[in-house]
């Protein structure tokens, strides 16, 4: 009985690779239409749909590893390829388990995700009915960035698959290796005005080295030997500091005392100065450091005899990138107040404001959602929030993932601050592996544990003792 059921379910997987395969098929027909030389990948697709199936965990890994070095690619689309591929190789991969009868792994807050998601095609619907601040021209624009959300839910849904497959701690020590090739770019960029690794932008490159900075600093109070870690810690900053994002000092700083406070003592109030002070001494140590804190004194932040309304009007010649910021939000405000309850739609706030970003994810928020838009962004950062502290409260005092789920708050906090004057929503790499993590956050970290290297493909499980 047992053979047949098992020969049943392989009949089921080759028909499920078959029709995969025919519609590989039909994509390289489309892609060649395209463009002649994206035929490599429909191609390419088809021995990696096999060796996803045969070896999924190994699959999964690369695939999550692969993802920090796509950004230099991106007029080639390769990054939005790459986010449509992964899109159709969990929804194929869950379509299999289910019709196979296996168990699809999910928790509450991967609904919650996916309910917030499918909200968000409202907007779409609103822009092809001409219900919003743009018209349906711009629909395009709008998909791409709903598509974008969408990638970050298949994200957590695939990773949530290897719940049962990897230890916590070894599968966010995998997800190191994202760091390599970034890095490794960093290196010959050293001495250029800014570095961006392979991430485009500076910014961009900050947020995604914050991530990291955490995961080293929860890695150095759990491991052994912790010079390695340390170094690596020394190394990230370095990198991160490189970045010369003012912001990122801010979000840095922030991170730091969130971190430190609910277990705040001599040691790791020591440990949390030092980091910050090593971060601000190497910022300052650089000419450009010095004139981006500099600018802050002809700021309304620092400055008592400069208004908003001085600040807009000196950001026409005096080149400070915060009055800027101001003249700017001025704008989309003002446009906002025209379309209030929905916006303008998906993606609206880079037309609406002359080609450029919002600048501040709450006010790209508000133009492009509206109120309800503005109220439904704010719910989902509320969430996480609520996600992470449940976690906290339900693990154990002292364990990995207490100190994960911690680790993670302080940059949740970080990037809800930084998003008060920069563009983060728009960061993908750096969401690609938040929700990465956030699965991985949400497993079951004290009740199994391998009992074979996670290499291996026949991993088997065995509760502690």
């Amino acid at each position: 009985m047992l053979t047949k059921q098992r020969s049943t379910r392989s009949s089921r997987l080759g028909l499920l690779i078959g029709l995969a395969g025919v519609g590989v098929g039909v994509a390289t027909g489309f892609f060649v239409g395209i463009n002649p030389l994206y035929l490599v990948l429909p191609l390419g697709a088809i021995p990696f749909l096999f060796y996803f199936f045969s070896n999924f965990e190994q699959a999964v890994i690369g695939l999550l590893i692969l993802r920090s070095a796509l950004d230099p690619f991106s007029d080639q689309q390769l990054p939005a390829l790459f986010a449509i591929g992964l899109d159709a190789l969990t929804l194929l991969y869950v379509i299999v388990m289910l019709l196979t009868r296996r168990t699809v792994h999910t928790d509450g807050f991967w609904w919650f995700l996916t309910s917030w998601v499918a909200f968000q095609g409202l907007w779409l619907i609103l822009m092809a009915l001409g219900g919003l601040g743009l018209d349906a021209s711009y629909l395009s624009s709008s998909i791409r960035e709903w598509v974008r959300l969408f990638s970050w839910l298949m994200v957590y849904l695939l990773v949530m698959q290897l719940k049962d497959r990897f230890s916590p701690d070894k599968m966010i020590s995998w997800l190191f290796l994202a760091l390599v090739i970034p890095l490794t770019v960093g290196l010959t960029q050293i001495g250029t005005h800014r570095i961006n690794g392979t991430l485009g932008h500076s910014n961009t490159f900050a947020t995604f080295l914050l991530l990291f900075l955490g995961l080293t600093w929860w890695k150095l109070g759990h491991s052994r030997p912790r010079l390695p870690w340390v170094l690596l810690l020394g190394v990230v900053a370095f990198f991160y500091v490189g970045t010369k994002a003012l912001f990122s000092l801010i979000m840095l700083a922030v991170f730091v005392l969130v971190l430190i406070a609910p277990r705040l003592n001599l040691v790791n109030l020591i440990g949390g100065i030092l980091l910050i002070a090593l971060v601000i001494g190497l910022f300052m140590s650089t000419e450009f450091g010095q004139e981006r804190l500099a600018s802050i004194a002809n700021t309304p932040l620092l400055n008592p005899n400069i208004d908003i309304s001085r600040a807009i009007l000196l950001s026409y010649g005096d080149q400070n990138s915060f009055n800027w910021r101001l003249s700017h939000w001025n704008l989309l405000i003002k446009a906002w107040q025209q379309f209030p309850i929905f916006g303008y739609g998906l993606a609206s706030a880079q037309p609406i404001g002359n080609g450029f970003l919002a600048h501040s994810d709450y006010v790209r928020a508000l133009v492009e959602g509206g109120i309800v838009g503005l109220v439904a962004f704010l719910a989902f950062i509320v969430a996480q929030f609520v996600r992470l502290v449940l976690l906290i409260r339900s693990a154990p005092r002292g364990s990995r993932q207490r100190s994960l789920c911690l680790t993670l708050l302080a940059i949740l906090l970080s990037i809800s601050v930084g998003m008060i004057t920069e563009n983060i929503w728009s960061h993908t790499t750096l969401f690609f592996y938040w929700w990465s993590l956030f699965g991985i956050a949400g497993w079951k970290w004290n009740e199994l544990e391998l009992s074979q290297s996670p290499t291996s493909t026949k991993t088997r499980w065995q509760p502690l003792s």
